[in-house]
């Protein structure tokens, strides 16, 4: 909670003291620490998370899974919002946060988890990795484009995608690759609203967010028909609670803050990334071939983040 806390705050960096001799001076903390701890988190967690949720809908409805893990962590974020300090959200950012959680938690998420009952947790991360060309060309609509370097940056991302894909065995259905298809554009759609219509401060961003896409995922699986699981597997249950904490509590929080004081490319640039990583973790706990495709990609992600971060005009809000 600590971490979430020092993600959301809008303070001044704390001083620290460092000892010279019998003499000390003061020093700032950096004030790119909180962007280096929220890339962090989206890079690392997110790139992990296909694969539990993969795990999660064996024996969980998919929908179900996710209308579970985002009301109740949107509960718990909320509620650690208003105690930590977060302004009670109006009326007006409650609104705001249903077409932003809609977008994010049934669009973005709930798709990939429908997916992900017919396809590895690979393929979903190749496909959600064109989520920053949709952002790029939505945050452009708003009038917000790229700077040069950026566009660099997300070109040499997308071409890693490629090189990904057509070393993947691509054997989704055409209806789940339909489905993957509308998941980063509605994932994108939703983060430039986070960026445009009115949120509450500090966890209470998330945590409308979050709990408003939840309901509205159940109102999604009602729909769907789905039911809640009478007996769902350990290691689907232990992906949930993965899911939950990490994904939720820890990742969505970071990256809503990420898109409350990062440029678009920064926000987003974790889907470079995550492909790579869920590749890899299927290499290592699934027993996958490491392709040849991968091995040529790795560093080009590596080169688009680094242009990506580095061409950023406007990192911190101020």
């Amino acid at each position: 909670m600590a971490a979430m806390r020092a993600m959301t705050s809008t303070m001044e960096p704390a001083a620290v003291t460092v000892p010279l001799g019998p003499a000390t001076t003061t020093r700032r903390a950096s004030p790119q620490t909180p962007l280096y701890l929220a890339l962090a988190a989206v890079y690392l967690i997110w790139g992990s998370t296909y694969l539990a949720m993969r795990i999660a809908v064996e024996t969980i409805p998919p929908l179900t899974m996710g209308a579970a893990r985002f009301t109740l962590a949107g509960a718990i974020l909320l509620v650690a919002g208003l105690l930590t300090g977060s302004a009670r959200p109006t009326a007006r950012q409650w609104l705001a946060a249903i077409p932003i959680g809609a977008l994010l938690c049934v669009g973005g998420n709930g798709l990939v988890a429908i997916a992900e009952t017919e396809v590895s947790s690979g393929v979903a991360a190749l496909v959600c990795a064109t989520m920053p060309l949709w952002m790029a060309v939505f945050a452009a609509m708003a009038g917000e484009r790229p700077s040069r370097r950026e566009g660099l940056g997300i070109a040499i991302g997308l071409a890693a995608v490629v090189l990904l894909v057509g070393g993947a065995e691509l054997a989704a259905s055409p209806r789940a690759a339909m489905i993957l298809v509308g998941s980063p554009l509605a994932w994108a759609l939703g983060s430039v609203l986070a960026k445009r219509l009115p949120v509450p401060t500090g966890l209470a961003a998330p945590g409308t967010q979050m709990l408003t896409g939840g309901v509205c995922l159940i109102i999604a699986a009602l729909v769907r028909g789905e039911s809640v699981p009478t007996s769902p597997s350990a290691a689907s249950i232990g992906a949930w609670v993965y899911l939950l904490v990490l994904g939720s509590l820890v990742a969505f929080t970071a990256y809503s803050w990420l898109l409350r004081n990062a440029r678009p490319a920064v926000a987003t640039s974790y889907a470079f990334v995550n492909p790579v990583l869920a590749v890899l973790l299927g290499v290592v706990l699934a027993g996958e071939a490491l392709t040849r495709a991968t091995v040529l990609a790795a560093p080009l992600v590596v080169v688009a983040v680094v242009l990506v971060i580095g061409g950023r005009t406007k990192v911190i809000a101020k």
